[in-house]
């Protein structure tokens, strides 16, 4: 697979999410296998008690229990002390973590612009639900500093947090936009979307370290790569499962990738450069080994998944000339990602 060349990047929110499409996600919102509790009251019940106005339950009466939520309707027909319990409704968070190395910069249509474009849609729909929401890209760099509001850190390997008004001047481990919420805060993902250029190859273990370390709440994350790491995926993702997450894998790989054979393929002799490290293969496209490829690839994406499945975590593979609609509506619906 050849890297995509003359790029059309997204420079705005139209570019990324388009009026049709908004009007397909709008009535969607953000669910789990799991319910979490959330650091602010919101728009989802969860089976916690509380202290909402819709009613739930009885229990009776311990010592120390607030009097003020005794039902005295119910003291005064059986004598007995009961208090009234609520539904809570709690906020579900949604982090979004995208891989912006040189292997994702590759394909056509260019896997980078779609993980764009699906997150996107998917902060879109946690934003306008009043979820807290939260954007972290895994290498690349910021080509200006997004006029927001937010909290945007970027981080490089043995750095500190750098303040949000100084544009980082090389390729940063990772780049985070924390804790946005509500629909008017959708042009400032956009900015912090759009801003990125992908490039470098950064450790996706110890990205994905700092990305644990600096988790709070709980939550649905979504994580867009290809996942074709020379280091591996495993000690990277270990780190990022549990701790009150529900975990989603998107491997997003270009249509050559799948099949080298098909349009814009490659064909002949040819001398490989890899785009990450620099490494060097001569080789001879040829029936046997484009067939031995396919068995490498299928192999490969199935010992993704029997790792994901061990660890109760969700994995889909997605061509990177997927319509976003089609991903939102049926990829993610039928997994339980969105209702």
């Amino acid at each position: 697979m050849l890297r995509t060349s003359n790029i059309t990047r997204p420079r705005a929110v139209e570019d990324l999410l388009d009026s049709k499409l908004i009007a397909q996600i709008e009535p969607l919102d953000l669910t789990s296998r799991k319910i979490f509790a959330g650091k602010l009251l919101g728009e989802r019940r969860s089976k916690k008690r509380g202290q909402s106005v819709e009613f739930a339950d009885h229990r009776p009466y311990v010592v120390g229990d607030d009097l003020r939520r005794i039902d005295w309707n119910i003291f005064g027909r059986l004598d007995r002390l009961f208090l009234k319990l609520f539904l809570e409704e709690e906020d579900l968070a949604l982090h979004l973590v995208l891989d912006a190395s040189d292997s994702s910069d590759c394909g056509e249509p260019n896997k980078f612009i779609f993980m764009q474009r699906a997150a996107m849609a998917l902060g879109y729909i946690g934003l306008v639900n009043l979820n807290r929401v939260s954007a972290t890209v895994i290498g690349g760099a910021m080509t200006s500093t997004p006029a927001m509001s937010g909290s945007l850190a970027t981080k490089s390997p043995g750095s500190a947090e750098a303040d949000a008004s100084e544009a980082p001047a090389s390729f940063s481990l990772i780049h985070t936009l924390k804790d946005l919420r509500g629909r008017r805060r959708t042009h400032d993902l956009a900015r912090f979307l759009c801003a990125i250029r992908p490039g470098g190859a950064p450790n996706f273990t110890e990205a994905c370290k700092r990305i644990a370390l600096a988790r709070k709440g709980k939550g649905v994350m979504l994580i867009f790569s290809d996942y074709l790491l020379k280091e591996g995926y495993e000690t990277g993702l270990k780190m990022l499962v549990g701790k009150g997450y529900d975990l989603i894998l998107v491997q997003v790989l270009s249509p050559q990738e799948i099949d080298p054979a098909g349009p814009g393929g490659i064909t002949g002799d040819l001398r490989l450069k890899d785009v990450e490290d620099a490494d060097l293969t001569e080789i001879t496209i040829s029936a046997p080994l484009l067939k031995r490829y396919r068995a490498n690839l299928a192999a490969y994406c199935n010992q993704l998944c029997e790792f994901a499945a061990r660890r109760e975590i969700a994995v889909m593979t997605m061509p990177s000339d997927t319509p976003i609609d089609k991903l939102i509506l049926e990829s993610l619906r039928k997994r339980g990602v969105l209702q």
